[in-house]
């Protein structure tokens, strides 16, 4: 079988970051891969909106057969969303990095959120939980990368102090990146990257969307991803559209749309070569 996880660690570099470009279905993996993506991350938002569920409702089965259809999608590594490894307890954490081994992911993130979202796991049992994560990443055939998140600062849970303290344990834990979603200002995020030796992972969301690949080259930044937020930018694209169709009974909007023809090219050109 095919290793994507030497490729995908040689990515990460603090410093000369890259896009990992969350895709939510075959299709707009491809087109992310035809317009020059290097990795694919998956989005359990964005993928449960195509389940017609919330976020936080996808379960461990329908995530890794997610996975795999968007590993077989491109010839690119893939990294998985894969929540809080979907249960609380280590052991099932460490399973889940298993089997996000079996589907063909390069890597994957696990939050230290409580399941459905309803806090933050106490600092001693989040550690717990991404040393369970490193040692079967570590016992895995191939090279498997770990991301660990601390959620708290993005769940109103806890503050940024509380998240650096966090991060330290995941990497004494054995993590081999580190993610802080939403840090309350982009000197924050430069915190995090300072604090560290390992790759740090940034989130486009809020007002780090305003800032560009360069700043976060100048703050050491490894790896930008995009989360939900390109998934939510074809959401606006059909608010909008159909909201003028049904309230003006206008169409004009539909002409700013992309050709089948251009589509089907970055089809064709973003799949996996036989």
């Amino acid at each position: 079988m095919h290793d994507p996880g030497p490729a995908f660690r040689a990515l990460h570099q603090p410093g000369t970051p890259f896009v990992l470009a969350n895709a939510w279905d075959i299709g707009s993996a491809r087109m992310l891969a035809a317009l020059g993506a290097q990795a694919i991350g998956t989005s359990s938002a964005a993928f449960a909106f195509t389940l017609g569920k919330p976020d936080g409702q996808v379960t461990r089965d329908e995530a890794l057969a997610h996975a795999e259809s968007i590993v077989a999608a491109t010839e690119l590594p893939v990294s998985g969303d894969f929540e809080n490894g979907y249960g609380d307890d280590p052991d099932t954490v460490a399973e889940t990095v298993r089997l996000a081994c079996e589907a063909g992911l390069a890597g994957l993130s696990i939050e230290d959120t409580l399941s459905g979202a309803t806090g933050s796991y106490e600092r001693d049992l989040a550690v717990e939980r991404i040393r369970a994560a490193a040692s079967a990443a570590r016992s895995l055939p191939r090279d498997f990368m770990l991301v660990a998140r601390a959620d708290g600062v993005m769940l109103d849970t806890y503050d940024i102090e509380e998240a650096l303290a966090r991060l330290a344990g995941f990497e004494e834990a054995g993590a081999d990146c580190l993610y802080v979603p939403a840090p309350p200002s982009f000197e924050d995020l430069q915190r995090i990257c300072e604090s560290t030796t390992l790759p740090v992972n940034a989130l486009t969301v809020g007002t780090l969307a305003s800032y560009t690949l360069e700043d976060f080259a100048r703050i050491g930044v490894a790896r930008i991803s995009l989360g939900s937020s390109l998934a939510r930018v074809t959401h606006r694209a059909i608010i909008d559209a159909m909201s003028e169709v049904f309230e003006d009974g206008s169409f004009s909007r539909l002409k700013k749309s992309v050709s089948g023809g251009e589509i089907d090219q970055m089809l064709i050109a973003g799949a996996t070569k036989a």
